[in-house]
């Protein structure tokens, strides 16, 4: 799935998550959520980290999620439903429990189709791809994806910061220095002054790069990095949206 067109992932999963939107059953989120996991896990070059979050941090947040949405349903809503916890004066009822699973469940799917693309697709990548397929200004997409690579820029000085300031004992002595809560945060706003700074000087680098090559001087560019669409990219998202519009006929979880 790495090899597919970004686009082409994101138009094969949106109709299906727009209209889980509107879906207020079980069943439908609940085979959505499977067939999200079972292009993920055998299509997706996963870490450790993101399988141990697939596998396990998904189902407690469901379940987290079910039960803190059946705790707002409204008990006279639900009052002729069967008595799964009292706590004093408050009822909670086994249709609240049922309602919050289904909102859980349709979050889930939403979030599972959404990796599917997500896992599998890089920032610059998705960037090229609207640059080339959908005809989005350079201009723009690049400028975005100049951006993007802040993020993980930032990251980095900001380490490098940590590191100096460790080095230096800065903000581990006098009266908020140490350990705890205060003294995090006042060693954080250290941190500021000089990571503005290291903005500043790589947005100037930046700056003055893409003005050295031209950059917004002419109304296209050539592209170094082609992001095609190819024949499978019709087969995936023809596909997948296939899949979807049998799901939603078979269970068909709206009421007429």
């Amino acid at each position: 799935m790495h090899h597919l067109n970004p686009l082409a992932k994101i138009a094969a999963v949106l109709p299906a998550m727009a209209l889980l939107v509107a879906t207020r059953d079980l069943l439908t989120p609940a085979v959505f959520l499977v067939l999200s996991y079972v292009l993920v896990l055998s299509g997706a070059r996963l870490t450790r980290r993101a399988t141990a979050l697939l596998l396990l941090g998904m189902p407690i947040g469901i379940a987290v999620l079910t039960v803190g949405f059946g705790v707002w349903v409204a008990p006279s809503q639900v009052a002729g439903t069967g008595v799964v916890l009292t706590i004093g004066a408050w009822t909670l009822h086994e249709g609240a429990l049922i309602i919050g699973l289904a909102t859980a469940l349709r979050l889930g799917a939403i979030l599972a189709l959404a990796l599917i693309g997500g896992l599998t697709t890089s920032g610059p990548d998705l960037v090229r791809a609207a640059v080339q397929q959908l005809r989005v200004p350079y201009r723009i997409g690049y400028t975005a994806l100049a951006a993007y690579r802040f993020v993980p820029r930032f990251g980095y000085e900001l380490s490098v910061i940590r590191a100096a300031h460790r080095v230096r004992g800065h903000g581990w002595g006098g009266r908020f220095g140490g350990r705890g809560p205060v003294a995090r945060l006042v060693r954080g706003w250290g941190y500021v002054v000089p990571l503005l700074a290291s903005g500043i000087r790589h947005a100037e680098r930046v700056a003055l790069s893409m003005d050295a090559r031209a950059f917004g001087a002419h109304p296209t560019r050539t592209e170094r990095h082609l992001v095609p669409w190819r024949t499978r990219d019709t087969v995936f998202a023809g596909a997948v949206v296939l899949a979807s519009a049998v799901v939603f006929t078979a269970s068909f979880p709206w009421q007429l």
